[in-house]
């Protein structure tokens, strides 16, 4: 269950007349517990209460009381020596009037009336599985309105099924923008009475909901009609107390979609709710997806962490202003010059969504402009940072629409929160009607001239303020000489998952270039973002795919940016971006910050840590800016050449099963040497059998003379002629023969071509001449121990998933990026029997847990003692002739890496290329 899910259960649980002997398991189930679970706590096979109560291990202790004894029972439930051996995180008390909870291990409490205890949701959400940040946790109220909302929408389009339709799709959604912005209003005093709004529409329309729509619609045009024009208009009396918004938010049709009984009660009830308490920053991401058929299953789930967005933020300027703060102190012309500062700063979202990043900037420069107020004497001077300096571009009508309305209602709370409630409202209406939030392709736009970085301000919009752009009236303001920062959270896809749409927005930005087929859709913001700064030095910061920093997009988009002569200046390294669920698939992801700084410091995060550098390389690590380029070779004269496997190109055909070799041979045992092992990467892994024909040329005709291998031969011929391949074609005069080969009769490596996320180690095997390794592995020859032991090190494996690059959350392994590039010391000769030595001890250990195979050993779950211990030693071995000792993290051991392949490619003939290579824009 989702968050929106279990508030609706646990709101229905409060509406119902009280059950004591139910609670326990009502409320239980209302955070997705299954009937089986709650059957065996009926039963007590799975309740170990000691106090008569409903304990559920690891999770909650809850007790049902005698009138008058919450509190008393709420203090036996947490001294209870069934609670600590249980594990119980929270323990619960009621009475049915009263509703006491505490989380054990924060102390945090919750106590209030039975009726309100769904306000408190959040508080159990972990019962759920649901791991929450504060902000989350203090969230309830989004959610809840989230909820309400979504149903009367789902409702409303039972009834108005045009509206749901992509002709209608608008005006429905504009429509629930108006109503939020209306539940807002009367509940804030904006529309000068509270409750102003949902009591008038309970008054003046039929039980029935027969008129709902026609009320709903009189209530609009009052607010979009000035007083002076409203007796003509022909405005009742009983709309005439609404004020005038203005703002466009009210301009247009009026017309409103019919209400049914249900849906007038849903819109009753959310009007009813405490909407004072509205997160603008959170609520808006969750409840654009009240409005997206694909998303709505995961609605509750659309949240993006305040602490995240700081992550970008912060860094980006921020904390810079900040620290001009701290610097200024109490000196008024240093106050005034930041904040004049401040009136002059741009943050723009090219990604906007429903604001969340527009937002939280909005609200931290406010937090910083009021502390200069009020060590200035002035703290109830109207704020001078216009919302038209908070930019975006949003591809969907509705999450723009949510984004303005967001950064409406922040600024009447901040104005409200530094300047009290009277001044607040004193300036709040009409609203202004200028529009600063673009609907489009934001890689197809113009950015400079949605945001320019001088003067007068957009000339793309729409047709009415909340609408969509590309007719946008100009905002005239005059903005010399300030700041814009570049900021957001963009849409991240694969290469292999772009829609043609996409692929082609990528093509025009990399002017028709092919790297861009290998790169992720969140390139494009990079190169745009790349291009704007370059015109007017603004600086960036994107969250992106942790891909933009492995692999070969890190050449791709690196040479570009550093062409432009832009450098990073900050990067928050590797974590998983998450929302508020824990069963939601996490996301790793990177925040990488660009300007044309190249002196001065520059910061690497990590978890909760920062370190100053002095330069951070595309990898985000520090080090020198180059990118790690495929080489045909290995830069190290101490490692063998790998190449790819033997490809067949036989329509498989020279390919045997284990079923079918047994046959061929009981019926021709003289086919015996004519066939070979054929191992690729799931045969590494998994020990499985396969085979295959291999025919020398000499054998070709002792092999046609055994009739089921010349089928197959012949098979292969015409399999090859019918090719559209020219290459392949060219292949059918030597049917015998796989298409590409590489095998030599001698012992070899072969190596996985790919590694899933949970292995520790690249696991290559070692191989007789009797063994093809197939091109779906790589292969060395001949077999190398020291190759061996460097391929199975951990040391290996971080530079392989940094320079070559994920595939899903595992490795897609690659000999020339990863292997032929992987830089290591001149080794001694005592080096290498070590590390020969550490290679045998590997595979020993894995030949004593024989039969299991490396799939099955690798796992970290099953990874045997012995033959981690092995890999400990080889790992020892390995760093230690490094740095002589080993490294301490993987941080460590990369810029060690990185270090002396800087060195290694310096020197003549070196295989890869160093930064700011041409490449054609």
């Amino acid at each position: 269950m989702n968050a929106v899910e279990i508030e609706e259960a646990i709101s229905a649980l409060a509406e119902r007349p009280f059950d004591g002997g139910e609670f326990p398991f009502a409320f239980l189930q209302a955070f997705g517990n299954k009937e089986t679970t709650i059957k065996k706590l009926r039963a007590g096979a799975s309740n170990s209460s000691d106090l008569g109560g409903v304990l559920q291990r690891n999770h909650i202790h809850i007790a049902v009381c005698a009138p008058g004894a919450v509190t008393k029972t709420l203090a036996a439930l947490k001294a209870s020596p069934a609670t600590a051996k249980a594990k119980a995180r929270f323990t619960l008390a009621t009475d049915g009037a009263d509703f006491e909870a505490e989380e054990l291990d924060t102390g945090e409490t919750v106590a209030c009336a039975y009726a309100d205890f769904p306000d408190h949701f959040g508080f159990f959400l972990p019962l759920a599985g649901i791991t929450t940040v504060k902000q989350v946790r203090e969230s309830s109220f989004d959610i809840r309105a989230t909820s309400r909302m979504n149903r009367l929408y789902v409702e409303l389009l039972k009834d108005n099924p045009d509206w749901g339709t992509a002709a209608r799709r608008h005006d429905m959604n504009h429509f629930m923008v108006r109503l939020i912005f209306c539940f807002f209003a009367e509940r804030t005093d904006i529309f000068h009475g509270i409750g102003l709004f949902t009591d008038t529409i309970a008054r003046m329309s039929a039980k029935d909901s027969s008129d709902t729509h026609k009320v709903i619609g009189e209530l609009f045009l009052s607010m979009n009609t000035k007083r002076e024009d409203r007796a003509s208009v022909g405005i009742p009396r009983w709309a005439d107390a609404f004020p005038y918004v203005n703002g466009e938010l009210f301009s247009g049709s009026v017309d409103t979609p019919r209400f049914s009984k249900i849906a007038r009660a849903y819109l009753l009830h959310i009007g009813s709710l405490d909407w004072t308490k509205i997160n603008p920053d959170i609520f808006g991401s969750m409840i654009q997806a009240v409005a997206e058929d694909e998303e709505r299953g995961a609605l509750g789930m659309h949240y993006t962490s305040v602490p995240n967005i700081l992550k970008v933020l912060n860094p980006l300027f921020l904390d810079d202003l900040r620290a001009r703060l701290a610097e200024a102190d109490d000196n008024p012309r240093k106050l005034l010059n930041l904040r004049n500062r401040m009136a002059k700063i741009r943050v723009f979202d090219p990604a906007c969504g429903s604001g969340n990043f527009l937002v939280i900037a909005y609200k931290a420069m406010r937090e910083i402009e009021a502390e200069i107020n009020r060590r200035r004497g002035e703290a109830d001077r109207r704020t001078d940072i216009p919302l038209t300096n908070f930019r975006g571009i949003e591809l969907r009508d509705f999450p723009a629409e949510v984004a303005r309305l967001a950064l409406i209602i922040a600024e009447f709370q901040c104005d409200v929160l530094y300047r009290g409630q009277k001044e607040a409202l004193q300036d709040f209406l009409p609203l202004d009607a200028q529009n600063w939030i673009t609907c489009g392709n934001a890689l197809r736009l113009d950015w400079l001239s949605i945001c320019p970085p001088t003067g007068t301000g957009v000339k793309l919009q729409a047709d009415d303020l909340f609408s969509t752009p590309l007719d946008q009236a100009q905002i005239d303001f005059e903005n010399q000489g300030g700041e814009t920062y570049i900021c957001g959270n963009p849409q991240f896809k694969g290469a292999r998952k772009q829609s043609r749409d996409q692929k082609n927005d990528l093509s025009l930005l990399f002017h028709g270039n092919i790297d861009y087929k290998d790169c992720d859709y969140v390139v494009g913001w990079f190169i745009k973002a790349s291009e704007y700064s370059t015109t007017c030095g603004a600086p960036f910061a994107f969250v992106a795919t942790n891909s933009i920093a492995q692999g070969e997009q890190v050449a791709h988009l690196w040479s570009r940016l550093y062409a432009k002569n832009l450098h990073i200046f900050f990067a928050h390294r590797t974590f998983l971006w998450r929302n508020n669920a824990s069963n939601n698939a996490g996301v790793h992801c990177v925040i990488v910050g660009v300007s044309n700084r190249a002196s001065g410091a520059k910061f690497i995060y990590e978890a909760d840590t920062a370190r100053e550098v002095n330069c951070i390389g595309p990898y985000l690590i520090p080090g020198d800016e180059i990118f790690v380029e495929a080489a045909d070779s290995p830069v190290s004269s101490d490692l063998p050449r790998m190449i790819s496997g033997n490809m067949a190109r036989d329509g498989g055909n020279l390919i045997l099963s284990r079923d079918d070799t047994e046959a061929l041979l009981s019926a021709h045992p003289q086919a015996v040497s004519l066939i070979k092992k054929l191992v690729g990467t799931k045969e590494i892994n998994q020990g499985s059998k396969r085979y295959c024909l291999w025919i020398t040329d000499k054998d070709v005709q002792r092999a046609k003379d055994i009739p089921e291998v010349a089928r197959r031969i012949e098979q292969v011929k015409k399999e090859r002629t019918a090719s559209t391949a020219k290459t392949t074609r060219g292949y059918a005069n030597i049917p015998h023969k796989f298409a590409q080969r590489c095998h030599r009769d001698e012992s070899c490596i072969g190596i996985p071509k790919t590694i899933t996320g949970n292995d520790a180690y690249l696991t290559p095997d070692v191989f007789g001449s009797d063994a093809v390794i197939s091109d779906l592995a790589f292969v060395i020859y001949p077999m190398d121990m020291v190759a061996f032991s460097i391929i199975s090190s951990s040391l290996h494996l971080i530079w392989s998933k940094t320079v070559a690059g994920g595939m899903r959350d595992g490795l897609r392994y690659s000999s020339q990026l990863a292997y032929h590039t992987f830089p290591i010391h001149r080794l001694t000769e005592k080096n290498k029997a070590d590390l020969s030595r550490c290679a045998e001890n590997i595979l020993l250990a894995r030949e004593a847990n024989f039969p299991a195979t490396i799939a099955y050993l690798y796992d970290p779950e099953n990874l045997p003692d012995d033959l981690r211990a092995a890999h400990e030693r080889n790992d020892e071995v390995l760093e230690r002739i490094y740095i002589g000792r080993r490294f301490r993290n993987d941080t460590e051991r990369l810029e060690k890496l990185f270090e002396l392949y800087t060195k290694m490619i310096a020197s003549p003939g070196a295989a890869a290329k160093k930064k700011k290579t041409e490449v054609s824009a």
